[in-house]
């Protein structure tokens, strides 16, 4: 948390001189008139320092241009494209690829996302990043202004290939592409990857409750965002989230356990299945007021205590999601403010550690990723809260609407610049950003720079260069700093300069919020 220091503020050299320059040229006999001149000159002496103390007020009070923030924030997700690029493509130095993705089983699953600054689809955090943007379009979307058309297409870049993975094979859902050990041992561009396009997925014999549940809960989102925009797109959506969760329900089991070792560690389900069946019906029963998946979520006995909220454990925002749709669920709404107090500092029973310069530090790895999905869930909480101006004590603690939004901006004003290093967080926004992130495409030559294909290993060569990576990902957010504020914009460490869709996800509801606020 930021502490008030009370400092004198010197004066400028531009005012000694201004100053100076007053007393040498007055030059009067008059003992009345003097006395005037003095009185002017200590008035202009005050109208000067006051003046300093306000344009430094500007630069610490000002706010981030979230509107910038908000536009960049999903710009970001265009270089995370996998497929056929279409012709209004921004992020101009991406090309084709994955083209053949789906063949090795004789699919199509082409599109999509990659994850992160590799070239592999896993479908577990993919659905998580649709619901999260899905979410941020439901809750802000009159607020998105001018991006309302921007975030819908990366929602739909998402589910059109949700959908591929949902209804192709009958009893099969898709979960991945690419195998994630081979991609991970090369540095390779997504336009020139060989390495094996391996198909993953999940069925009755090798169940996958959570990576169904989210999947269903990502396809029920996005429905709700086209339900006026596209109706029959969003039937579509809504009629495979509805099969995908009954498979959830049926064939109960964790998918890294289906899946042996292949998705460990990158994407293990740590927190179990309940969390995403709790999470899948939260947004099916949003999505079409079917009492069914209500009944089923009191079936499921839910009630773990958790003070983290990501692409893994959904128990948070799943209980957020159901206050929202009706707030005469007392049990959620319980839930929901015991996990505010586990987070909010001055709490009596907060579990959440803070850096000096005041950022939330929940794990020593892509910390940046709980920062925005909890920062989210705070401002969408505060927005639940505030029309009846309800309140609640985490012990001797009194929480507002207002207090929520306080801790919740200042995570994304940290974010975007305010921070100990004066540092944003978010590549190519402000004067000084991170330049040399873990990630494939943005590090190697473009194919129009370089159209000769750089292999598996020849890509090294950039990976270990000192020099600033060659692209600009646009509205990347990186893992971000350590338990000390400080972060090293070293290509190397992936846990703390790699970007990632699901850190990006929740800040554009974030961000939505903020710039019809404050303005840019």
């Amino acid at each position: 948390m930021r502490n008030e220091v009370k400092q004198q503020i010197p004066m400028q050299n531009s005012q000694r001189t201004m100053l100076a320059s007053i007393n040498i040229t007055i030059r009067c006999s008059n003992t009345n008139l003097a006395r005037k001149m003095t009185s002017m000159k200590l008035l202009l002496c005050l109208f000067l320092f006051a003046g300093s103390c306000f344009l430094r007020g500007l630069q610490v009070l000002g706010h981030p241009d979230y509107a910038d923030a908000l536009a960049k924030s999903i710009l970001f997700f265009q270089g995370q494209r996998s497929g056929r690029l279409p012709v209004d493509q921004r992020i101009t130095w991406r090309s084709n690829s994955g083209l053949s993705d789906g063949s090795a089983a004789n699919v199509d699953l082409t599109g999509g996302y990659y994850d992160a600054g590799d070239n592999v689809k896993f479908g577990f955090p993919m659905a998580f990043t649709t619901t999260m943007l899905s979410w941020s379009v439901i809750e802000y979307g009159k607020r998105i202004g001018p991006q309302l058309g921007n975030a819908r297409a990366a929602i739909r870049w998402a589910a059109d290939y949700l959908l591929k993975c949902a209804a192709q094979s009958p009893g099969r859902l898709y979960v991945g592409v690419g195998d994630p050990s081979a991609d991970h041992h090369c540095w390779e561009r997504p336009e020139d990857m060989d390495t094996p396009r391996t198909v993953y997925w999940v069925s009755q014999s090798s169940p996958g409750s959570d990576v169904a549940g989210e999947t269903a809960a990502a396809l029920a989102a996005a429905s709700v965002v086209f339900r006026v925009a596209d109706r029959s797109y969003s039937k579509q959506l809504l009629a495979a989230a509805r099969a995908v969760m009954a498979f959830a329900m049926q064939h109960q089991g964790r998918y890294s356990d289906s899946l042996g070792g292949v998705m460990c560690p990158f994407y293990c389900s740590y927190s179990g299945f309940k969390d995403e069946l709790l999470w899948g019906a939260a947004w099916l029963f949003r999505a079409t007021n079917d009492a069914f998946y209500l009944n089923y979520t009191r079936s499921l006995a839910a009630n773990d205590d958790t003070d983290i909220f990501s692409w893994d454990n959904k128990f948070a925002g799943a209980r957020r999601a159901f206050v929202d749709k009706d707030s005469s669920f007392a049990q959620f709404e319980h839930q929901a403010e015991d996990f505010m107090c586990r987070i909010l500092p001055g709490s009596s029973s907060s579990s959440t550690q803070y850096t000096t310069g005041g950022l939330m530090y929940k794990q020593s790895s892509a910390n940046l990723q709980y920062v925005t999905s909890i920062s989210f869930l705070l401002f969408t909480y505060a927005k639940y809260i505030a029309p009846s101006k309800h309140t609640f004590t985490c012990g001797n603690l009194m929480v507002r609407s207002s207090t929520l939004k306080s801790l919740a901006k200042r995570q994304v004003d940290y974010i975007l610049g305010q921070n100990p290093l004066n540092l944003s967080y978010m590549v190519g926004f402000g004067a000084r950003y991170p330049r040399r992130i873990h990630h494939r495409g943005s590090s190697l030559p473009s194919m129009a720079t370089h159209p000769g294909r750089i292999g598996c290993q020849a890509g090294f060569q950039y990976y270990s260069s000192s020099s600033p990576n060659l692209n600009i990902l646009t509205g990347a957010v990186v893992g971000g700093p350590d338990q000390s504020d400080a972060y090293s914009d070293d290509r190397g460490d992936y846990s703390r300069s790699e970007p990632a869709t699901y850190i990006n996800a929740p800040l554009v509801g974030s961000l939505a919020y903020l710039a019809a606020t404050y303005g840019s």
